[in-house]
């Protein structure tokens, strides 16, 4: 078949691929001048610089790690975030070192007293929003310093009104781990992520288009492919027909300056309500300090709000925007069965690295359209 694959991201270039393999021809198209999406890496100052946020690759998927081994080779990066309130520094995920700097406990014992403590507050009471199932966690003392705050910068709406199970799998630990996953398999790939997509979309029957918008010629797309793969946002596939979904947006000031060590680690959050940026991501420690010699780069993350024109990172997944995607997914299957939605976008979900390239070869293997 001749199959249109709009967006060269993890999704699009995975799916790509492995229908490449089956003999299909392949046209992938993406709205910007690289490939890799917001996976994006640029070297600069012999620097890795993740252009669109900090990207860890981690996973219990040993067939996706195994996967992604093919197109490079990782490193041993651990993810070890750092908390800054006011100037005050913590650890993150939350755990006998955070325990101990907030409240001078030194036992388990005593941080699981302390937090049995402060979440007396909700008097048993089950959580029904964010705020709530954070202080059931980790304590009122916690949640006001090192969440609420940068939840809201993150979120753009009070903790009180966002659901509870975006907080509900936050790590909290009574030892002094400080690695921010618990995946067996974590780690940032020697000389940056566009290498892989670049392997990825590399065979005879693929062929690649950047700076080519889809909408611009949507009509005569859809047409000229047998299938289309669409790994864009779903609702401006149907030009809003049924409205708009939510989506939050991300601004990025990076900068070179003339020094070796500016912050000393890969990620630092700005958990305070005064700061207008949620992180400061310190480049060069992904790769443990690698870089010409008295640079380094970082990058302020803005969260921002979204709207038309403006780049979508992540979907708003809560009850009434799901039920507008459900809407968009019935009328997608009954209207365009010759057009598969995949990714954050498409699928209106929150993917990991790892879930996107388990989502499309999964996608590749079951579904009817290739059969």
């Amino acid at each position: 078949m001749k199959i249109l694959v709009v967006g060269a991201g993890l999704f699009g270039a995975v799916s790509a691929r492995e229908l490449a393999l089956k003999g299909h021809t392949i046209h992938v198209i993406d709205k910007r001048d690289h490939i890799a999406g917001n996976i994006y890496t640029k070297e600069v100052e012999g620097i890795q610089v993740h252009q669109y946020g900090a990207h860890i690759f981690h996973t219990v998927n040993k067939r996706v790690w195994d996967y992604v081994q093919q197109f490079a080779e990782f490193n041993r990066y651990t993810n070890e975030v750092v908390a800054n309130y006011k100037d005050e520094l913590y650890n993150l995920p939350f755990n006998m070192n955070t325990f101990n700097k907030m409240w001078g406990v030194i036992t388990p014992d005593e941080a699981q007293a302390k937090i049995e403590e402060q979440r007396a507050v909700l008097k048993g009471k089950k959580p029904e929003n964010l705020e709530e199932q954070a202080i059931s966690l980790i304590g009122t003392d916690i949640y006001n310093k090192l969440v609420k705050d940068y939840t809201a910068k993150q979120w753009g709406r009070d903790p009180k009104e966002l659901p509870a199970f975006i907080i509900r799998r936050l790590p909290v630990r009574l030892t002094f781990d400080n690695n921010y996953f618990n995946d067996p398999y974590q780690g940032i790939p020697i000389g940056g992520y566009t290498q892989i997509v670049e392997k990825m979309l590399d065979q005879p029957n693929i062929s690649v288009q950047l700076n080519t918008d889809f909408f611009e010629k949507r009509d005569q797309y859809l047409q000229d492919y047998d299938k289309v793969i669409f790994t864009g946002m779903i609702d401006q596939f149907f030009d809003y027909k049924f409205g708009e979904l939510e989506y939050r947006s991300l601004r990025f000031e990076t900068e070179t300056l003339d020094k070796d060590n500016y912050q000393g680690n890969a990620v630092i959050n700005y958990t305070d309500a005064d700061t207008k940026f949620t992180r400061i991501i310190e480049h060069k420690f992904f790769e443990f300090g690698a870089g010409n010699k008295g640079k380094t780069v970082i990058t302020h993350e803005y969260p921002q709000d979204w709207s038309r024109g403006v780049e979508p990172y992540y979907p708003v997944n809560n009850q009434e925007n799901n039920h507008l995607f459900k809407k968009y997914r019935e009328y997608a299957n009954a209207e365009f069965p010759n057009v598969a939605f995949g990714g954050r976008l498409g699928m209106y979900r929150y993917y990991n690295m790892d879930q996107v390239i388990a989502a499309a070869l999964q996608f590749v293997e079951t579904n009817d359209m290739f059969k």
